[in-house]
């Protein structure tokens, strides 16, 4: 088949919504199948309002509808709902062309962390948006039901997978003198970060990522080691440093980075929201708590190799499996 995928979501961002984008795409080209990517980098771009590593495409519609009608897809997936996202589906309806879309991003609570605005009025974007979608893929049963009940067009199962030949437990690996907390992930209002920075712990805390809290966290956590963004190659030596993985967020979709902290046999320690409470499931590779303190204490009793073992339960090829039976019935 020959898909396209338009996301406002692309390199240099690293995100979850780039890395199932780039992953997913790496193995339907596996399985001979082509990938044509619409990205930011085509067009005229300007930063994001409170967020300038994102750059949103200026008035895209005339070079969408220009790259479109240059060439036929047997399916087109729309990845995220941005400038690009939305001139797609626009010209797709005019056209009366089937696509799907995905649902990456709680964009609602991200818009209202930021903004204040209502989570009804961005749900009612998001009903507009995905109401001609032949299917909404969406990375948890939770987020399913999240969807219904904000009545958004038709969402089906879409799991992530995790890369579990680069991130692996390293056999030399040497005990900490102090423990050792690590969040990685964008540094942002949304993340919830200062639930994790503010804990009482004994021993180091280490965040990797960045994003436009990160010179405010630097300055109110002296004591805490603050890396910056790192490449994906980076992250396994990184996570195996770490005795405990600590996820704060109470609004992401899914969470890659739990997957990868796992697969290095690093547990989990986070809220008992849809993401994590997903992800780990009843494998007790992480704890859940609403208590993120006492969440820590006991995933630090957890086994590695049980956390190890939890994520590769994980696979992109089922992921991208499932992924192209919904643009077979597309094609079909």
């Amino acid at each position: 088949m020959k898909i396209l995928v338009v996301s406002d979501a692309w390199y240099p961002q690293i995100n979850g919504a780039v890395n199932t984008i780039s992953c997913t795409t790496a193995c339907l080209e596996a399985l001979g199948h082509q990938v044509i990517m619409l990205t930011p980098d085509k067009f005229r771009t300007v930063p994001c309002p409170t967020y300038p590593e994102i750059r949103l495409s200026i008035f895209p519609k005339k070079g969408v509808k220009d790259f479109l009608e240059k060439q036929d897809f047997d399916a087109i997936h729309i990845a995220t709902e941005g400038p690009l996202g939305i001139a797609t589906r626009n010209y797709a309806v005019r056209n009366k062309l089937k696509f799907t879309t995905a649902f990456h991003t709680k964009f609602p609570d991200y818009v209202k962390a930021r903004t204040g605005l209502p989570v009804s009025i961005t749900y009612a974007f998001l009903r507009w948006f995905h109401k001609y979608s032949e299917a909404v893929l969406a990375p948890t049963t939770s987020i399913i039901k999240e969807l219904k009940y904000y009545r958004i067009a038709n969402p089906v199962y879409w799991p992530r997978g995790v890369e579990t030949e680069l991130f692996i437990p390293f056999s030399n690996r040497k005990y900490n003198k102090e423990t050792v907390y690590l969040y990685v992930g964008r540094i942002a209002v949304e993340k919830n970060i200062e639930a994790f920075l503010s804990l009482d712990l004994e021993g180091r805390k280490i965040v990797v990522g960045d994003g436009p809290l990160l010179s405010k966290l630097k300055s109110a956590y002296p004591d805490v080691t603050f890396l910056g963004k790192k490449n994906k190659s980076e992250l396994p030596k990184i996570y195996n440093q770490a005795d405990v993985f600590v996820f704060p967020s109470l609004t992401d979709t899914f969470g890659l980075v739990l997957l990868e902290a796992m697969a290095c046999g690093v547990p989990v320690a986070a809220f008992p929201a849809a993401a994590p409470v997903e992800v780990i499931g009843d494998s007790k590779a992480g704890y859940v708590s609403e208590n993120l303190s006492e969440a820590v204490k006991v995933a630090l009793r957890i086994s590695r190799k049980l956390a190890r073992a939890h994520a590769e339960t994980y696979s992109w090829h089922e992921a991208t499996r499932l992924f192209l039976k919904y643009q077979l019935k597309i094609k079909n």
